[in-house]
């Protein structure tokens, strides 16, 4: 079975629009001076690491497209990012999580009203060093090996030969592990679990251990057109994840291709998001918008995430 992504072009000249209508309407904010415009001038722009694919690939258009501009994009950690943007040092973050009550509540005292575009559906994947036959996992099984029930190959798959799990995110202050604390209501993680540095670092490590998961943003695996991506798929095995409460034998599993994150087949799904703090519609305003626009959402799309503001039709092939 093969699945197809189709987009209603109509339909993204319509999101196209309104999205530049939205911009050439936002007021600029008193006493503020405005250094840059919508498609001129320089900024800094904080992005979780785990984009870092993408987002390259859409500030190298964009700053094609209008040569006047100049985006400084700063890859950090989750934490990382946000800090900067309540500090003041961005103007415009890409995160994968809305601003908390009390995050948004001390910048409005402070004059400034955060704004939430969402630019496209992620998925968390887990991977597998190239040695490891278990490469389909149950809900239920990935939910007990973060909370520390399962902490061995043996307790999955009788038969296998690996020995203790070693889970290994790229850091402990990115969005990873904040989101499967979230999804499992966890505290803390087991002592199975440790943190690298990076994605690049986690598949580095999966590659030379036999007993390890790694947990990365799909955006490192998911375009196959990008040398970088491309590459690193080669180097370990993406595990395919079952439904939740699926534990039948002859039950299906779901590896994050964008197919099946469109339609919720896998599990590990999240949102991802600009936030601009600027009070007038400048830079911030133009490049958040050109992202959430027909041509960033094409490169969305490209790069093997799901576009946000676009239609989405799956279509099912029968060999």
């Amino acid at each position: 079975m093969k699945i197809i992504v189709r987009i209603s072009r109509y339909c993204l000249n319509l999101v196209g629009i309104s999205l530049f209508l939205l911009t050439v309407s936002c007021g600029g904010g008193a006493n503020q001076k405005n250094t840059d415009t919508p498609t001129a001038g320089k900024i800094k722009v904080g992005v979780d690491d785990s984009y870092r694919l993408l987002i390259e690939a859409e500030v190298y258009t964009f700053e094609a497209m209008y040569k006047y501009t100049s985006i400084d994009t700063i890859f950090k950690t989750e934490a990382d990012v946000i800090n900067d943007f309540m500090n003041d040092s961005v103007p415009l973050i890409i995160v994968n999580r809305k601003l908390s009550d009390k995050q948004v509540a001390y910048l409005r005292e402070r004059q400034y009203i955060p704004k939430t575009t969402k630019i496209a559906i992620d998925a968390i994947a887990l991977i597998v060093n190239n040695e490891n036959p278990d490469t389909s996992l149950f809900y239920s099984s990935v939910k007990e090996i973060f909370q520390g029930k399962i902490t061995s190959w043996g307790q999955i798959d009788k038969k296998s030969k690996l020995k203790d799990i070693k889970v290994v995110f790229d850091n402990f202050k990115s969005g990873n592990p904040r989101y499967f604390k979230e999804k499992f209501g966890l505290d803390t993680f087991p002592s199975t679990c440790f943190a690298a540095k990076s994605n690049a670092e986690v598949i580095s490590y999966v590659e030379k251990n036999k007993n390890a998961i790694g947990v990365i943003s799909v955006n490192w695996i998911s375009d196959p057109a990008d040398t970088v991506s491309h590459n690193f798929l080669k180097r370990f095995k993406v595990v395919g994840i079952a439904l939740e409460g699926d534990n039948d034998p002859g039950t299906k599993f779901y590896r994050p291709f964008p197919g099946y994150i469109a339609e919720g087949s896998y599990p590990f799904n999240r949102d991802v998001y600009c936030i601009n703090r600027q009070s007038y519609t400048g830079l911030a305003h133009g490049f958040s918008s050109f992202i959430a626009g027909e041509k960033g959402q094409f490169i969305v799309l490209h790069s093997g995430l799901v576009p946000a503001a676009m239609p989405v039709r799956l279509v099912e092939i029968k060999h």
